[in-house]
């Protein structure tokens, strides 16, 4: 197999609902690496969180990139940050919410992929902005 390169101004971007505060930029999937797993970078506005959720069989880890959040599971909270990292078993009924003053950045890879990229791809695409372009090539941001 031919390594798959991507920039991340090739990721496509969605949030799954329109009153979403969160957005997942797919970084590799099924559809567009012949892969099990999905991999994207889950960005969350200032207050954003998901909703509580849950997968059958599906482990999913987060490892943070940028800002500092609350991390749900099955009834405990953990205060999570950048370098942080979470690891969430099948059937565990979780959620992340941003309490900082930035956004939050996730990287989250989920295996199997037990149908989350279609269900991503089934919302609304959107656009990284700067602030999210500036995170991901890990160069400075200056908001005007």
């Amino acid at each position: 197999m031919i390594p798959v390169v991507k920039f991340p101004q090739d990721y496509q971007v969605y949030r799954i609902s329109p009153d979403a505060t969160n957005r997942l930029a797919i970084v590799f999937d099924p559809a567009s690496a012949s892969i099990s797993p999905i991999i994207c970078v889950e960005i969350f506005d200032v207050g954003g969180k998901q909703p509580p959720n849950r997968h059958q069989w599906a482990v999913e880890m987060f490892f943070i990139l940028k800002g500092e959040g609350l991390a749900h599971c099955d009834g405990k909270t953990v205060p999570i940050q950048a370098g942080d990292s979470l690891l969430v078993p099948p059937t565990s009924i979780h959620f992340i919410e941003n309490i900082g003053s930035d956004r939050l950045y996730a990287l989250c890879i989920m295996v199997p992929n037990e149908h989350f990229a279609e269900l991503i791809r089934s919302g609304i695409e959107v656009d990284l902005d700067k602030e999210d372009l500036a995170v991901l090539r890990r160069t400075p941001f200056t908001p005007l």
